[in-house]
């Protein structure tokens, strides 16, 4: 892959233009950021749930602030990447700035939770779910347009909701630069594929739907991503790509535990414990002067940070060429020198924080409210669709909360993929409240 296009500031949906705006002196990429910033899907991530759903804490992360973390920890990866490119490719010194290297992954990275449903990754499974057991809401559907709602994914509708739902209906939805949306998609594949297409990490998932395959090919032909050898849509990822993953790795993997401690679900002996391999014995000695023990753990949190940022950069240098050529495919964190270490952090999660009382008993909710508003939807836009009689009243009294377009004149698919978009867009608070008052258990 070429630089030269891996950093187009071409934008989706428009027609070639000159680079930035006559009289703005911000750049393309940071156009982009503003421009996410101030959407409304980026601003309902405020009460959208990272760890502990519906936390009353002021302290505990929302989607919000693990964008916003994982952005800062994108730009830090994006400038020091840059100095990689440098060395590996002199000649491209008058093209490549690490301003703007690191303006593009933490862009990516600030957008990469915008497609998340509400309940975190439970909400994800909610949909998946419903759609599985509920095959008849499916018939009419082509095998792609199947598997996307089978295998419903926040990457995939993050990618829809920044090219087509936001600023609908503009052709590229907020036109971000193509530079920013090929790092923003980890999974640059449609749900089907061939198996051998589904290899390494950038195959693991998908990153768009079938009603986004025309605007990603355009994307993809403008960056020149290199296609994965098969008979489906998959291509090999942007470089970039692999810091905006390694930054949210970064951040959840040690966030979401020092969350679980801030919530009294992991001892701070065993938070300690995860540090100790990151950190020298003169900044624990440090550490022990606060008095604090959240003080500490913050102090903790900030240095292995900063350690696990140079792991990352020490990978992608290492597999400089691979990244290019789309050989190499993993993780980076997975050849950390110290990738046991790092996984540690996610082990804990996985045993102390995400099985944890209060996010068992919020997520069981979610699945409820997520099936139970899904159920809803569906079966109204399917009655108007059919024009019967049965269900018509409160058809319509439900299709009145929906946005106006969703069900006038769109084929089946595009009927559940507005349901979709309305059930996944909302905030977790709405749709526990929305959810009461279709089912009568509260009033507005």
């Amino acid at each position: 892959m070429d630089w030269t296009k891996l950093l187009s500031t071409q934008r989706l949906g428009r027609q070639k233009q000159p680079c930035g705006e006559q009289g703005d002196p911000r750049t393309d990429f940071t156009r982009d950021w503003d421009r996410i910033v101030f959407s409304s899907a980026f601003r309902r991530l405020q009460d959208k749930t990272q760890v502990f759903p519906l936390a009353k804490s002021d302290y505990v992360r929302t989607r919000l602030t693990h964008s916003l973390e994982v952005a800062s920890v994108g730009r830090s990866l994006g400038m020091q990447a840059a100095d990689v490119i440098l060395r590996k490719q002199p000649e491209l010194k008058n093209s490549i700035s690490a301003h703007d290297i690191g303006a593009i992954v933490s862009t990516a990275c600030l957008a990469h939770d915008i497609g998340n449903p509400p309940f975190g990754h439970a909400g994800e499974s909610a949909i998946q779910e419903w759609f599985m057991g509920n095959e008849w809401a499916l018939q009419g559907l082509s095998e792609q347009e199947r598997q996307d709602l089978l295998k419903f994914e926040g990457n995939a509708q993050g990618f829809r909701s920044l090219v087509r739902l936001q600023y609908f209906p503009q052709v590229g939805g907020m036109q971000l630069t193509s530079a920013v949306l090929g790092t923003f998609t980890k999974y640059p594949r449609v749900s089907a594929v061939d198996e051998p297409q589904s290899k390494g990490i950038s195959g693991k998932k998908f990153g768009f739907m079938r009603s986004e395959v025309e605007l990603f090919q355009e994307l993809a032909d403008e960056l020149g991503l290199l296609k994965k050898a098969g008979t489906s849509m998959a291509w090999h990822r942007h470089p970039l790509a692999f810091l905006v993953e390694a930054a949210d790795d970064t951040c959840y993997h040690i966030m979401d535990v020092e969350d679980g401690f801030k919530a009294g679900v992991v001892a701070f002996d065993e938070l300690r414990s995860l540090y100790e391999p990151w950190l020298t014995r003169e900044q624990f000695d440090k550490a022990e002067k606060f008095g604090n023990l959240q003080r500490r753990a913050e102090y903790f949190r900030a240095l292995t940070v900063g350690e696990v940022i140079k792991e990352s950069i020490a990978v992608f240098e290492a597999n400089y060429d691979g990244l290019m050529t789309g050989s190499f495919d993993d993780e980076l964190s997975v050849r950390f020198q110290r990738a046991n270490q790092f996984k540690a952090f996610k082990n804990l999660a996985v045993k102390k924080v995400y099985s944890a009382r209060p996010v068992i008993e919020v997520e069981a909710c979610g699945f409820e409210v997520i099936g139970g508003l899904l159920d809803a939807f569906v079966k109204a836009v399917q009655v108007k669709a059919k024009g019967g009689s049965i269900g018509k009243v409160r058809s319509r009294t439900l299709l009145g909360l929906l946005p106006q377009s969703s069900a006038e004149g769109i084929s089946p698919s595009e009927q559940l993929l507005a349901v979709t978009d309305y059930v996944s867009g909302m905030t977790d608070s709405f749709a526990v409240e929305l959810y009461q008052r279709i089912r009568g258990i509260s009033l507005p």
